[in-house]
């Protein structure tokens, strides 16, 4: 079975990738290598993937219809994870219309070019931030969207977009809502690595809303197990899915926890609170747990383990010392 990955050079779709690999199935890498942070860092990813068996990789920017409609005709994929977008909460801010050309004008084509070439699983990546701030948790598939920045409104409308279109067809559409994902080779701007980063070059870290806000963090490799699980569950009726551990934790204390594995610490100064970005995630996994039969979600502290010794062992190249992100 042939499986189409947009954004595979991303961070979970790397990750992604390796899982559907390991299972058997052939995969067709897709990616644009857009400009958010160094394509150096994606470019590195592929590479590591090219060496694989079974894998396919495609330059290609969603806006290109044209590149798409080829794509499918040769490699004529059967299902599609569909992850690219253009990340990042402070950025959308400034460049709102990359996100609404690469995120929905860029999802609309791909659904287009999907179903005319007879798709049979469509599963989209959205992102917990659709759910912006709550009062009750946690928080349900069923809670209202109330998102704070660009990029979670782009997340919103694409899966609107993507109900309707797909609501009277027979295509299986799953929409995903991650929470806090985080691993190895993840995102420079990703609070983990930043903060790894600074340490390691005695630099001051910000610690923003003085480290209250709380997160519902979830392992990548889990993630991507639970996605891949999906693939052989048809269609269902509960079709928007929360990935959580449904374990809650203040950030001010995760970062004892990387400097107990890394053997230092930063230089840490607070900050107040920043636009767009949600006080407490904490996600219920109830419906996720009635389709998919997962034991145990990685502990955090093992998660974070896996994490500092990936960077300090990988970042022995330099490699994310160079890479600038946009803010």
């Amino acid at each position: 079975m042939k499986v189409l990955v947009t954004g595979s050079a991303g961070f979970i779709g790397f990750h992604l990738v390796k899982r559907l690999l390991k299972l058997g199935y052939k995969v067709i890498g897709l990616d644009n290598f857009n400009s958010y942070y160094s394509s150096k860092f994606k470019k590195l990813r592929v590479s590591k993937l090219l060496k694989r068996k079974n894998f396919y990789f495609k330059k290609i920017d969603l806006k290109n219809k044209t590149a798409i409609d080829k794509l499918f005709k040769k490699y004529k994929p059967e299902i599609i994870f569909h992850l690219a977008s253009q990340p990042g909460i402070m950025y959308s801010f400034k460049n709102p219309k990359s996100y609404i050309e690469n995120n929905v004008h860029g999802t609309i084509n791909l659904m287009h070019i999907a179903y005319k070439n007879s798709i049979k699983k469509f599963y989209f990546t959205s992102s917990s931030s659709v759910y912006g701030n709550k009062k009750k948790f946690p928080i349900k598939e069923t809670s209202s969207l109330k998102p704070l920045n660009t990029y979670a409104k782009t997340k919103k409308k694409c899966e609107k977009i993507l109900k309707d279109y797909f609501k009277k067809t027979d295509v299986d559409l799953k929409i995903f809502r991650p929470f806090t994902v985080y691993g190895t080779y993840a995102r420079p701007d990703m609070i983990f690595i930043t903060y790894l980063k600074k340490t390691s070059k005695d630099q001051e870290f910000f610690l923003y809303n003085n480290g209250n806000y709380i997160r519902d963090f979830t392992y990548v490799e889990d993630l991507c197990k639970i996605l891949t699980r999906f693939i052989k569950i048809n269609k269902i009726n509960d079709n928007i899915i929360n990935i959580c551990s449904s374990r809650p934790i203040k950030i001010k204390k995760i970062l004892p926890i990387i400097d107990f594995y890394n053997f230092k610490k930063a230089k840490v100064t607070n900050k107040p609170f920043r636009r767009g970005e949600m006080k407490k995630t904490f996600g219920d996994n109830s419906l996720l747990k009635k389709y998919v039969k997962f034991k145990k979600f990685t502990d955090i502290r093992v998660g974070i383990k896996n994490t500092v010794r990936w960077y300090n062992n990988f970042n022995q190249k330099n490699i994310l010392e160079f890479v600038k992100v946009k803010h």
